[in-house]
């Protein structure tokens, strides 16, 4: 080889290193700058999507600035294979190297949907039909009272029914440790008698604190073989959970159903809501209490009483304040 062949080699390795150093640098710069988006944001990645389609959603969203780059950086750096379908957090000026940290390796972001104490079955699937972020329909309503009314954290894309079955469990579980350290001389004889006067209790109060009184009289008057007469289960029975807008009438008093706790002796055949925790366990560990009766007093609250003569005046201050 001549002298010259060996200049001319050692000029063209010298040539293609400083062009590899030039694009090496320039990779680099493009796959560390800062991104162009000043405030955090939220991604959503499909499932199946490939490294165009998540290029473009960034490159929509003003993530990044070319998603051909993003595009090469994924395939350079080997990791198109393993973005991931979800909700993610873009910090500011992210980078695209840290955008793909992000859909590779953080956690998605959770979303929440709160169950109320109270809804029927009907009604979350009706809430949960409506709430964003998830997906899939649900194919049949949840028995009454089989759900557990909290708060639920989902990931967007996980499914309704997969919320549903974790209400179910949920309340499995928490009955299951409730129920092992019931009070012992409740009238109760399994569970689900537990879940149903729950939920009349649930129904017949929105105050935490007046739960136990409730339930107290409920367990009273089932001790004494006395009648429930509550009016949430007549309106359940009309309605099926449906508020009626109105007040009973008197015909729907007098009406024979499974649900008129006024013409029938103990509980219903079924809940008439979902009952949440603390009705449960007001239920399954009631204060002892001579209460009998309850009526509302005109203040959100009821007022309680021992005998049907007080109980009595305490309808006609009600009747009073109504007239008012």
């Amino acid at each position: 080889m001549t002298r010259r062949s060996l200049h001319l080699i050692i000029g063209s390795v010298t040539s293609l290193l400083i062009i590899c150093s030039i694009a090496a640098g320039t990779f680099y710069y493009l796959l560390t700058r800062a991104g162009p988006d000043t405030a955090p944001q939220t991604v959503i990645i499909t499932r199946g999507a490939g490294p165009g389609q998540i290029a473009t959603v960034l490159e929509d969203q003003g993530l990044i600035v070319d998603k051909r780059v993003f595009k090469l950086a994924s395939r350079l750096l080997r990791v198109d294979r393993g973005l991931r379908a979800g909700e993610f957090a873009i910090p500011p000026k992210a980078s695209i190297r840290e955008i793909l940290n992000e859909l590779r390796h953080g956690a998605p972001v959770l979303r929440r949907v709160t169950v109320a104490e109270g809804l029927s079955s009907a009604d979350i699937v009706t809430l949960l039909a409506a709430t964003d972020g998830l997906a899939g329909t649900v194919t049949s309503i949840p028995d009454e009272g089989s759900l557990l009314p909290e708060t639920y954290y989902f990931s967007y894309g996980d499914s309704r029914e997969g919320l549903l079955q974790r209400m179910r469990q949920s309340q499995k579980d928490i009955l299951a440790r409730l129920w092992d350290d019931r009070a012992d001389d409740l009238p109760l004889m399994d569970i689900k008698e537990a879940i149903i006067l729950a939920s009349i209790v649930e129904k017949e109060t929105g105050l935490a604190e007046e739960r136990p009184l409730v339930a107290s009289v409920f367990i009273n008057r089932l001790k004494n073989g006395m009648r429930l007469q509550s009016d949430p289960t007549i309106i359940y029975g009309i309605g099926g959970g449906v508020p009626l807008g109105r007040p009973i009438r008197k015909s729907e008093l007098a009406q024979e159903t499974p649900f008129n706790t006024y013409k029938i002796d103990g509980l219903p055949p079924t809940p008439i809501a979902n009952p949440g925790i603390d009705a449960i366990k007001a239920v399954l560990n009631p204060p002892q209490t001579d209460y009998f009766y309850f009526v509302a007093d005109g203040s959100g609250g009821h007022a309680f009483a021992r005998t049907l003569a007080e109980h009595n005046r305490n309808v006609a201050r009600w009747r009073a304040l109504n007239r008012e």
